[in-house]
């Protein structure tokens, strides 16, 4: 059974900065998609980050390009999110989710990811 743990939110002003944590316990092939994805209050959920092994392959929403940085730590089973220069409209519920190994074509949809963790809290003040 694959659980996904997210850790590191929480509040900071403006132009401050976070790292998102999240840890996997279960399999998750190395090559397999995993990424970062957000909700705020009365949106809908959208894609931040995803980096993608098996095609070397790292992708960014335009609204945090040059700001945040995914990465992984395979030996440690750990997914993490660099967030930089935050802005009000980066608060949220911030999830990290896994696939399960499948072809994702679009990696910044959460239609392609099968496990999801329980979100972590980010609030950004002007």
């Amino acid at each position: 059974q694959v659980r996904l743990t997210e850790s590191g939110g929480g509040s900071v002003q403006a132009g401050g900065t976070l790292r998102l944590t999240c840890g996997v316990s279960g399999y998750i092939d190395s090559s397999a998609c995993m990424g970062w994805f957000r909700q705020a209050s009365g949106k809908e959920r959208e894609g931040v980050a995803a980096s993608y092994p098996r095609f070397d392959m790292i992708y960014y929403s335009e609204a945090v390009k040059g700001r945040f940085t995914i990465s992984r730590d395979d030996a440690n089973n750990t997914l993490y999110l660099q967030m930089n220069s935050l802005k009000p409209e980066d608060t949220g519920m911030y999830y990290c989710a896994a696939n399960s190994g499948l072809y994702v074509a679009s990696p910044l949809e959460g239609a392609e990811y099968k496990y999801w963790g329980q979100g972590t809290p980010v609030t950004v003040s002007s």
